[in-house]
C-alpha cells in the first residue's frame, strides 16, 4: 500500500477532470467512461460507441473526462465520420429518398431526418404515411387488444353495485 492517504488522493484525480464534455450539440457527462458516455449522444449505442473508441484509439474504459483535447477531438473526428468508417447494415439512416446515400444522423439531425422522412410518408399517402396519420401502430403490430389509447372500456361492475346500493338507500329513505 502506498503511504499517501486515500482521501487525497482521490481529491488530486478530482481536479483535472472535465464534469461536462461536449460533442456536437450535446454535453456528455465526464465522470463516465467513453463507451457509456458516448450512448449519451442521440443515434450512438453501446455497439457504435466501442466502434468509435476503437477506430480513435482510446480504450472504452477509459473516463472520457481525464482525457486529454487531442484524444476527444479524434473521438469527436470519428463520431462525424462514423457512416464511412462503419459498415453500411450499422448505420441508422440507409439510402435517403432524395440523394440515394447512406449516412449516419447523430444528434438533432436524427429527429430532423426521421420527422422529415414521417411527413414525405404522410404527404404521399403509403400505408405507413396512412398510419402515421392516424395514430395506429405502423410496424405490423396487433391492434385488437393493444395500444388502446382511451380509458378502460367494459362493464364496471363496482360502479354498478355502488349505484344499485344509493338507489336502495334512497327507496328506502322515500318510504
Amino acid at each position: 500500500m502506498s503511504a499517501e492517504d486515500p482521501d487525497t488522493a482521490d481529491g488530486d484525480e478530482d481536479e483535472d477532470i472535465q464534469y461536462f464534455v461536449r460533442i456536437g450539440q450535446t454535453d456528455l457527462d465526464g465522470t463516465k467512461s467513453v463507451e457509456r458516455s458516448l450512448t449519451g449522444l442521440n443515434g450512438i449505442g453501446h455497439r457504435a460507441a466501442r466502434l468509435v473508441a476503437e477506430e480513435a484509439d482510446v480504450d472504452r474504459r477509459d473516463v472520457i473526462g481525464r482525457l486529454d483535447e487531442e484524444t476527444i477531438d479524434e473521438i469527436v473526428e470519428t463520431v462525424e465520420r462514423f457512416a464511412e468508417d462503419a459498415p453500411e447494415w450499422m448505420t441508422n439512416h440507409r439510402n435517403d429518398f432524395f440523394e440515394g446515400e447512406t449516412t449516419h444522423e447523430i444528434g438533432n439531425d436524427l429527429e430532423l431526418t426521421r420527422r422529415q422522412d414521417i411527413n414525405r410518408m404522410k404527404m404521399i399517402n403509403s400505408y405507413k404515411g396512412v398510419r402515421h396519420k392516424r395514430g395506429q401502430k405502423v410496424r405490423g403490430q396487433r391492434t385488437k387488444s393493444t395500444g388502446r389509447s382511451e380509458g378502460t372500456i367494459g362493464v364496471n361492475v363496482e360502479a354498478i353495485r355502488e349505484e344499485q346500493a344509493e338507489e336502495e338507500a334512497a327507496e328506502d329513505g322515500e318510504e
